[in-house]
């Protein structure tokens, strides 16, 4: 049975502080512990969020094995141990270096709970040692320790520290005070402690701080410094408390229901005006953001009517996040920033020339286009649509456009677009209202100037939503993109430096009004030499990089590479080519993973076998001299297309049949054929029976 001490109103109301059942627990007096029992190798027990000083309680609760085992060995023996808070309280599994080096004797007062899994324990702090070195880490930490003594005998008379000892006595009634969340009677309890250690130690340890100032409070050795950095942590909380109750006197008034959510909003809005984080602050970066920017000057007009309608909004008000997203939105607009072109002719060229092989007729429209601005200095871009079949290039000719010219580049794909507001925007009075995807790209390219690649614009859609295309013709008129009007940003956008590109495979689908706007540049498909150069140039190299064979300095002869092209491809692009090339290299990957050996050249005669049979002969068409066949060129999208027109005769009145699916141009054709036939059945020496 414990034994009854005095200073029994402290041990009353330190139970009543953490809440728990009455203990009998024996207070130190002004005298240090008597070290003389206490062993040099103690066992060490992690504390996580909480430090233990000298004298007083806390209640903890264990979790980890080892604890649990160091527990309840201690417990069935001599019940003492050392306390020692981690360094990181999100450490499940502390090492040495983990914790700190100073701590606290801990005696076991009472087992409130004991499980498999978790004990709840009551312990109390005897005497501060700190750790020389540690004996063992199995199955619990172990350490050799000194014992820190404390001389209190020293201030018991000087007028200095029984002034600070006051002090925090004042303070902390003060506090108790303004915290409804202490009993008022723990006010008399603190004021009528006699040991001044144990009053330092205990406000310590019930202080609302951290457990690091803790640790720091529990690190230093003189009472009397240690009284004295308590106090400036005990005066910020009293600080903080005296805000608190101020913002609630400010905000404090008779509520009925409906005022309960008004009373919430004025209290936030309090509390947000006391730490600096209110309008006010939003309104103050705002305007240190706008400083920098290079505004028109009916933009900065425009900007600061906003930005003032913003200042008087409450930050509870539905329009709030509207408007600050709308200016923020103006801000990160580069207005009036651009990039600086390289206007080197040569260097342009040779750029171009590295990125692409052919394509003269485009490279020579972007040469151009340098050499006019670079003698006017007009800035002015012209609008220019790449068309051509599939895989030939127009996308990624955009890219070295903008390498080219020094310029950012972005890209917009516009296949399958079908509403107007993905161009102009949204009123940002809707909800989640947002820019059109054009600004958005400008924004996030930085400048006003940059290649913009409107890619696929013949697979523009349109619906109840509205006609994207007729919305493009703003963008993409010279003379009309100097003042682009977008529906969120509600101001004029000035487009004009911005070098746009449209790609499309088919002019068909293009809106005539949009194609009148644009100067188009046919790219047409490659020849059986350009394919076989960009081969080699490019494909090969990009697929022995993208299938981790680049140190292998495998090559493809000129033959196998005709050999793909003719036998395995039918296209007017190089995309189908560079699809069969990484069909070719995944072959040589898995032969060198697997130990074979793997060629460094491919010849023609090993496409068989990697690729399979030809897909495609020339032979039927190369030399095709058969009676009642005859072949024809017809033209596609994608490229030209070799057809063979088979005739034959039977007896009856000479009527014409077609078959196959063929159009209104071909079934022309034919009929006309025959018409010259029997004009002409004569010269022929056809008998016309």
């Amino acid at each position: 049975m414990a034994k009854k001490y005095k200073n029994s109103f402290e041990l009353e109301a330190l139970e009543d502080f953490i809440g728990l059942e009455p203990i009998t627990i024996p207070m130190f007096d002004e005298k240090s512990e008597d070290i003389s029992s206490l062993p040099e190798t103690i066992s060490i027990l992690p504390l996580r969020n909480a430090v233990l000083f000298p004298g007083t309680v806390i209640p903890i609760t264990i979790g980890r094995k080892k604890s649990i085992k160091l527990i309840n060995d201690i417990n069935n023996s001599i019940k003492i141990f050392g306390a020692v808070s981690q360094k990181n309280a999100n450490l499940d599994d502390p090492d040495i270096k983990d914790m700190n080096s100073v701590g606290t004797i801990a005696e076991i007062v009472k087992i409130i709970n004991h499980s498999e899994d978790t004990i709840s324990v009551i312990i109390r702090g005897k005497q501060k040692f700190q750790i020389e070195n540690y004996v063992d880490t199995e199955p619990y930490f172990t350490a050799k320790v000194k014992y820190l003594l404390e001389n209190t005998q020293i201030y018991n008379n000087d007028k200095k520290f029984t002034a600070v000892i006051n002090s925090l006595k004042d303070i902390s009634v003060k506090i108790i005070s303004l915290n409804h969340n202490i009993p008022v009677e723990f006010a008399s309890t603190i004021k009528n402690m006699t040991n001044n250690l144990f009053l330092v130690n205990f406000l310590c340890s019930n202080a609302e701080i951290n457990y690091l100032q803790k640790q720091e409070l529990l690190e230093i050795q003189d009472l009397n410094k240690r009284a004295i950095h308590l106090l400036e942590f005990l005066n910020d909380q009293l600080q903080l408390l005296e805000i608190q109750n101020d913002i609630q006197k400010k905000t404090r008034k008779d509520l009925d229901k409906q005022q309960r959510d008004y009373y919430l909003q004025q209290e936030m809005k309090a509390i947000q005006d006391e730490l600096g984080n209110g309008t006010d602050s939003e309104v103050k970066k705002l305007k240190q953001k706008a400083k920098s920017k290079k505004w028109f000057e009916n933009v900065k007009k425009h900007f600061n009517k906003e930005l003032e309608k913003f200042s008087q909004m409450h930050s509870s008000s539905p329009e709030y996040s509207v408007q600050f997203n709308y200016l923020n939105t103006m801000l990160e607009l580069p207005w009036n920033q651009y990039s600086k072109d390289n206007f080197n002719i040569k260097d342009a060229q040779k750029i171009l020339d590295e990125d692409h092989f052919g394509l003269e007729k485009v490279k020579e429209r972007i040469l151009e286009y340098l050499a006019v601005i670079k003698l006017k200095g007009d800035l002015k871009s012209p609008i220019l649509c790449l068309y051509g079949p599939p895989g030939v290039g127009k996308t990624s000719l955009g890219k070295s456009i903008a390498r080219s010219l020094n310029r950012e580049y972005v890209r917009m794909s516009l296949g399958g677009l079908h509403d107007e507001s993905e161009i102009r925007g949204h009123r940002k009075t809707y909800i989640g209202a947002m820019p059109g995807r054009i600004l958005q790209n400008i924004k996030k390219a930085g400048t006003s100037n940059p290649v913009f690649v409107l890619d696929e614009i013949d697979k523009v859609g349109n619906d109840f939503h509205g006609d994207p295309t007729s919305a493009l013709l703003e963008v993409l008129d010279p003379e009309q993109n100097t003042e682009f009007h977008d529906n969120f940003l509600e101001i004029e956008y000035d487009l004009s430096k911005v070098m746009f590109i449209a790609t499309a495979n088919s002019l068909n689908n293009v809106n005539q009004a949009l194609l009148d706007r644009m100067e188009l540049i046919d790219v047409s498909g490659y020849i059986l030499e350009e394919k076989i150069e960009i081969a080699k140039q490019h494909l090969v190299g990009k697929q022995l990089k993208d299938n981790g064979l680049q140190k292998y300095k495998i090559k493809f002869t000129d033959k196998s590479l005709e050999k793909i092209i003719d036998n395995y491809t039918r296209e007017s692009g190089v995309r189908g080519l560079d699809k069969k090339i990484a069909t070719i290299v995944r072959h040589l990957a898995r032969k060198i993973v697997d130990g074979e050996e793997c060629p460094t050249t491919i010849t023609e005669g090993d496409i068989e076998e990697y690729l399979g049979i030809a897909k495609y002969s020339r032979d039927t068409y190369a030399d095709c001299n058969m009676p009642g066949i005859v072949t024809g060129l017809a033209w596609t999208a994608t490229g030209g297309e070799i057809l063979y027109i088979e005739t034959s005769l039977s007896k009856g009145k000479g009527n014409l049949s077609m078959t196959g699916n063929l159009g209104d141009v071909m079934k022309e054709s034919a009929t006309i054929a025959l018409e010259y036939i029997k004009a002409n059945y004569q010269l022929l020496n056809l008998d016309f029976e």
